[in-house]
């Protein structure tokens, strides 16, 4: 059975309208992404915060503690990602919600 996925997404605390793509591709990468990390076994949940540089994950209500490397890669990749977006011009912070089912 195929996995589904939803995905919400805040930059500069401002809800970002997304199609099924946009939405999907962001939930993919970023599980994919953090699903690489010592303890974040099966991703159901997943929250990113991203400000300044700085990641916090949760992943099924556990913080995730993130050391300086895969820090700046997964806010680097997420300020990719977002910086294309529409509507999306300077980037403060970035909230992701996403869930597995």
């Amino acid at each position: 059975m195929k996995e589904s996925f939803r995905a919400t997404l805040k930059v500069n605390e401002k809800a970002m309208e997304t199609n099924p793509f946009v939405e999907e591709f962001l939930a993919r990468t970023t599980v994919g992404a953090v699903s690489s990390l010592k303890g974040t076994e099966e991703i159901k949940n997943l929250k990113i915060h991203q400000k300044k540089g700085n990641v916090e994950i949760t992943v099924n209500g556990k913080e995730i503690p993130v050391t300086p490397f895969p820090n700046d890669i997964i806010s680097n990749m997420l300020v990719g990602m977002v910086s294309l977006l529409r509507d999306v011009d300077d980037i403060d912070s970035i909230d992701i919600s996403v869930e597995v089912g």
